[in-house]
């Protein structure tokens, strides 16, 4: 028996909330808590009836670590499991230790305000002695391990498919099929057709910026940076087809190449359709990706935040999202002193899911994790005092709930490798 208070109402929130109340003999009480309390309300009406799970709702503003640990003190949640924005994180981890309770969120901090200046100097600091110049890195969570620590808490960070399950399939390999890593790809293939000339997936605001940023990877110990979208390789993925794809920097990079060292590489690749890319492009040029504040008629109006107001809604795709997702690994290396290759990845549709839960695959591959890694740390399976991204704990059980609860892993001990 376990109260978990879930902050965020979007697209994964709800797929998490959702698989939640499919375990309800774990997850007996669950507040619903956002800035707009209506859709947590709208949401729980929806699953009356359909689970034993005891769901009350909240409004908080997740910005503020204040409202945060008042609502905690007074639900007295076992875990906090944030599925909200990245730039709340960090008041959320406040209120967490401020009030003794487990935290889990699904993607890393970045900041609201690239113009604070305190931020920007670390920033301009960690690009100069990193190498690479994302806006969202792990550094800020990680300063919170020695305080979880004394306070016996446990902090589970980026809990969804990418980061999070990729993390757990490298932990497998390493400690199942390889006694080297030699590289690691991360493939993320989206197959789907939501049928509009443009819309994004997930978080328009967060998606553009990740999406139009530069790209990096790990090699040999160091990172090197490149042109957006510069690197482009096609890749024949499994129920989907021929596909193009682009390398991205991405937060699980970061993680692993601290926590496995020994691989002496790891890249990143995503998929996009022209359209997208075409579309991307010509908002970029017109200034619409831009997180700097402009004036307008007397309002300063953030043009990317004025975009997100103007496309779909991630939410609503679900209905008409047609098509299948493939994420997954390619590893090379060594077993045995011989060279082995190995691929695991998951295959998802997106249909399959509307039905079972009314959201499209993006939503559902990184819920439903989300879901997995609360459920191993309310056992207690994962529970243990610090801040931990997935690739440190022991992959076993989450991969074997994933395979229960909706996202079973597929394997070729022969794939393709991107060169």
């Amino acid at each position: 028996m376990s109260k978990v208070l879930i902050i965020g109402c979007g697209g994964v929130a709800n797929v998490a909330i959702r698989k939640c109340c499919q375990c309800d003999d774990l997850f007996t009480d669950i507040c619903i808590a956002s800035r707009t309390k209506s859709k947590c309300d709208a949401l729980k009406a929806d699953l009356e009836g359909k689970t034993k799970t005891r769901i009350t709702t909240a409004q908080v503003n997740a910005d503020d670590a204040s409202q945060v640990a008042a609502l905690i003190r007074e639900y007295q949640p076992d875990l906090v499991m944030n599925i909200a924005l990245p730039y709340q994180d960090l008041a959320i981890m406040d209120a967490c230790l401020e009030c003794g309770v487990n935290y889990l969120d699904t993607a890393n901090y970045e900041p609201e305000d690239l113009s604070d200046p305190a931020w920007r100097a670390n920033y301009e600091k960690r690009c100069k002695e990193e190498g690479f110049s994302a806006y969202f890195d792990y550094s800020y969570q990680w300063a919170y391990k020695e305080k979880f620590e004394k306070a016996g808490l446990t902090a589970l960070l980026g809990t969804g498919f990418d980061p999070g399950v990729t993390q757990a399939y490298c932990a497998y390999a390493q400690k199942h099929l390889f006694d080297q890593i030699d590289t690691i790809d991360i493939l993320d293939c989206n197959g789907g057709d939501h049928g509009y000339p443009f819309a994004t997936n997930f978080n328009p605001e967060v998606n553009l910026r990740e999406v139009s940023a530069p790209g990096s990877y790990w090699e040999d110990g160091h990172w090197i940076e490149v042109e957006p979208m510069s690197i482009h390789r096609e890749y024949d993925f499994d129920q989907v087809g021929r596909k193009d794809m682009y390398l991205l920097h991405h937060e699980e990079i970061e993680s692993l190449a601290k926590n496995l060292p020994e691989v002496r590489r790891i890249r990143f690749f995503m998929t996009f359709g022209q359209s997208y890319l075409t579309h991307m492009k010509c908002l970029e040029n017109v200034g619409m990706l831009s997180t700097e504040p402009v004036e307008f008629e007397g309002h300063k109006i953030v043009p990317i935040q004025f975009l997100k107001a103007l496309l779909p809604d991630p939410a609503s795709l679900g209905p008409r999202t047609k098509g299948k997702t493939n994420i997954g690994c390619i590893f090379t290396g060594k077993k045995d002193g011989k060279d082995k290759t190995y691929y695991i990845y998951n295959v998802c549709d997106h249909q399959a899911c509307y039905r079972e839960v009314g959201s499209q695959a993006i939503s559902y591959t990184t819920g439903v994790p989300a879901m997995c890694a609360a459920l191993l740390l309310l056992q207690g399976t994962w529970r243990k005092p610090g801040v931990y991204t997935v690739e440190e704990l022991d992959p076993d059980p989450f991969l074997d709930a994933l395979d229960r609860y909706g996202l079973p892993r597929q394997e070729s001990h022969a794939p393709a490798l991107v060169d």
